[in-house]
């Protein structure tokens, strides 16, 4: 239809529905009329000025997927939490050991995946893994290399980010067997003494290849101040590095214990996905560093929770390399092991913590204790089911002071509580006691606490003497946006 043609059937349209009648049925069937006419003369006008502006927007739209082939859209990084610290921590270098990082381009572009940690012969070496029933091809193998005979010689720890290795099938047990004689032939240690963790996508198979390619290169790079770039190397979600240390006297010597781990997101007990590598100079018989790594996992690294998702890959290991001047602590028993032990755990915690701030869309840090319970294991678990409770974590990031959802919590996990005992305190303002709110509770007050960037949960159940804490952040759109973007 011709633009002047459209013009005058649109004007006769509006002319009709002028004269028509007013009151009357046929008027308004013939206003109707009139209407409908205007309409499609519009609808023809929109469609004719789509159709002339088509040629010049098609090749545009021709040419965005072959552009989008050649150039890859980089994704920007996360921001970084705002519950990071202010920078990572100057690690103090640990007798004994040496790292190095590399880019393999396992899936990352543009920044380091890889990394290897060589230990002096004669290191004493613990582990604490996933207790998932699909543990990754790297878990399996590090498990058989700690139950199996310590090694004299020198030992390595390869780590690389975005790619697990798990669900991975005979393909990846053939990976590790393949890296481990590489690293063996690149470093000079044994292939059983070689452990290996993996993080990133899970069921793709490894690129080993890409990896072993830089093994050379990681070797000739290896200092004793590359803690950092190590750690940089393993993150994957993560948005910023973690890492921890303390200094103390042992029997009259300078002992130094120094770590980094990564972690943001399927955290939760049993180890999650994370990893954590930690060294010291210390001389300490292996199985007495193993029962130490054990204990002190419990009270840390599986007392954290971001998601409640468990993985395949987690790994914790604890290198002690003998090379500081003491004689060897040889058994629980011995007072130096409880300072020691002591000194792992906060460690352990401060790393375990750091986890919990870069909880994948996290604002809030919040730490969950239950008192009062029938056990300790008992109450961790009450605490965990606070802590784990996706209504709790969104009351939280919505800065609300719902009680009620903490109760819901403390009945739905199945441990023994006595109802008309429980008390809630959210800080130091009391929310709950006796069963009942409290009569000096004021909405406004807990409203005001919640805004806190830090908050504390206890939670009293009136039956024992058991008590727990465990850690865990708030649920918010961020994490949503984090994990459905995670494989793009």
């Amino acid at each position: 239809m011709a633009k002047d043609d459209k013009k005058k059937k649109s004007k006769k349209a509006k002319a009709l529905a002028a004269a028509a009648p007013a009151g009357t049925l046929e008027g308004a069937l013939e206003r109707l009329a009139a209407l409908k006419a205007e309409v499609a003369a519009l609808e023809a006008t929109l469609a004719t000025a789509a159709a002339a502006a088509a040629p010049a927007t098609a090749p545009q739209a021709t040419a965005a997927p072959a552009a989008a082939e050649a150039a890859p859209k980089k994704k920007n990084p996360p921001p970084v939490s705002p519950l990071a610290p202010a920078a990572f921590p100057d690690l103090p270098p640990v007798a004994g050991v040496r790292f190095a990082a590399a880019e393999a381009n396992v899936r990352y572009k543009g920044r380091r995946d890889v990394m290897l940690a060589m230990l002096a012969p004669g290191s004493a070496v613990a582990g604490v893994f996933t207790r998932s029933s699909t543990r990754s091809a790297p878990v399996l193998w590090c498990e058989a290399l700690r139950d199996a005979a310590p090694v004299k010689g020198p030992q390595a720890i390869l780590v690389n980010s975005g790619n697990s290795n798990a669900f991975t099938g005979r393909n990846g047990v053939e990976a590790v067997e393949a890296l481990a004689a590489a690293v063996a032939k690149a470093t000079g240690a044994p292939k059983s003494g070689v452990w290996m963790a993996s993080t990133g996508v899970i069921g793709e198979p490894l690129p080993h290849e890409k990896i072993a390619a830089k093994l050379e290169e990681l070797n000739a790079n290896l200092h004793e101040d590359a803690g950092e770039d190590a750690a940089r190397a393993i993150m994957t979600t993560d948005t910023f590095p973690k890492g921890a240390a303390e200094v103390l006297p042992l029997g009259g010597q300078r002992v130094t214990i120094a770590g980094f781990c990564k972690g943001s997101g399927m955290i939760a007990p049993d180890m999650a996905t994370m990893l954590g590598f930690v060294f010291t100079d210390a001389a300490i018989e292996r199985d007495v560093l193993q029962k130490m790594l054990s204990e002190a996992t419990e009270r840390t690294f599986n007392a954290v929770t971001v998601d409640s998702d468990t993985s395949t890959s987690d790994t914790v290991l604890v290198a002690a390399t003998g090379r500081a001047p003491m004689e060897p602590i040889t058994s629980r028993r011995d007072p130096r092991a409880a300072e020691f032990a002591a000194a792992l755990e906060r460690v352990l915690r401060d790393l375990a913590q750091q986890i919990v701030r870069d909880g994948e869309g996290a604002t809030k840090f919040v730490s969950v204790t239950v008192t009062g319970a029938k056990s300790d294991k008992s109450a961790k678990k009450v605490a965990l089911a606070i802590a784990n409770s996706p209504l709790v974590k969104t009351a939280i990031a919505g800065e609300d002071p719902n009680w009620g959802r903490v109760v819901m919590a403390v009945g739905k996990c199945g441990e023994p509580a006595d109802r008309d005992r429980i008390g809630i305190r959210f800080g130091d303002i009391v929310v709950a006691e006796g069963g009942w709110v409290s009569p000096s509770y004021k909405e406004a007050d807990g409203a005001a606490y919640m805004k806190n960037a830090e908050l504390d949960i206890t939670c009293e159940l009136g039956i024992g003497e058991g008590k727990a804490t465990v850690w865990t952040c708030d649920l918010t759109h961020g994490y949503i946006t984090i994990n459905a973007d995670y494989r793009s």
